[in-house]
């Protein structure tokens, strides 16, 4: 439990380590970002956490996002959440752990691999590199609506989108859509992961993202292969993301 200056209530995290974890060696970072109507847990409850941190020798962070979709809310200064990770969760991880600076990597399911590819283009830096599964990567009100309807047969998702973000008759919601970040961040080139089910609603989002990375020669690697927007699913993409995240360590 991690309170904040930033969120409105406490954040809950869960942090995984190494068996073989000792106080001489620096450590890989993996943050994992769940989706929507979905919690810290989602992601220890999809697969074998503590394996892959073993298999891996990395260490993994699952916070809370609530339904923030990973952004700092222009009208609720209750729920700053990207504050609130790279200001406070961020430092808590460094002093907490030994971590390896240069290999830390970030991905994430449906809203968590949105939250997880703009972390990377924004804060690029801070990471290695990254990836996102079932991403719901572009951020449209009319798409989101018809997905809130499939799922929940309510406006819910998209009635939490706009407490969020605001309005979208009057806001913008697309300014945070990937494919914006994308075009707005030129001289952003570095490579990543992302994957998606074909039979996901979500699939035209990856479709398209690897059409524009194409067209703006940023290195990615798109997996298409069967599936759908389920634990099933997410239980066996994941292990690309740990197998690419290995290829990628930097010395």
């Amino acid at each position: 439990m991690l309170k904040s200056e930033n969120l409105a209530k406490p954040d809950t995290v869960l942090i995984f380590k190494p068996k073989t974890y000792n106080a001489t060696e620096k450590y890989p970072l993996v943050y994992l970002l769940h989706g929507y109507s979905e919690n810290y847990k989602q992601w220890s409850q999809t697969t074998d956490l503590q394996k892959l941190s073993d298999q891996y020798d990395f260490i993994i962070v699952t916070p809370d996002g609530f339904a923030s979709y990973y952004v700092n809310s222009p009208i609720n200064k209750g729920f700053l959440y990207e504050d609130f990770l790279f200001s406070e969760l961020v430092p808590k991880v460094h002093t907490s752990f030994n971590i390896d600076d240069k290999n830390i990597f970030i991905s994430g399911l449906s809203m968590g691999g949105y939250g997880a590819l703009r972390y990377f283009i924004l804060h690029k830096n801070y990471f290695n590199t990254a990836g996102s599964t079932s991403g719901a990567l572009e951020i449209d009100y009319v798409n989101f609506q018809k997905v809130s309807l499939q799922f929940w047969q309510t406006n819910r998702m998209t009635d939490d989108l706009t407490r969020n973000l605001g309005n979208p008759k009057i806001e913008n919601w697309n300014n945070y859509s990937i494919s914006t970040l994308l075009k707005q961040n030129t001289n952003f080139k570095k490579a990543f992961i992302f994957d998606c089910g074909t039979e996901d609603v979500l699939y035209p989002n990856s479709e398209n993202l690897k059409l524009l990375t194409d067209k703006l020669k940023i290195p990615t690697t798109f997996i298409s292969q069967p599936g759908d927007h389920n634990t099933e699913y997410w239980s066996k993409s994941i292990e690309y993301h740990f197998v690419y995240f290995q290829q990628h360590l930097t010395k």
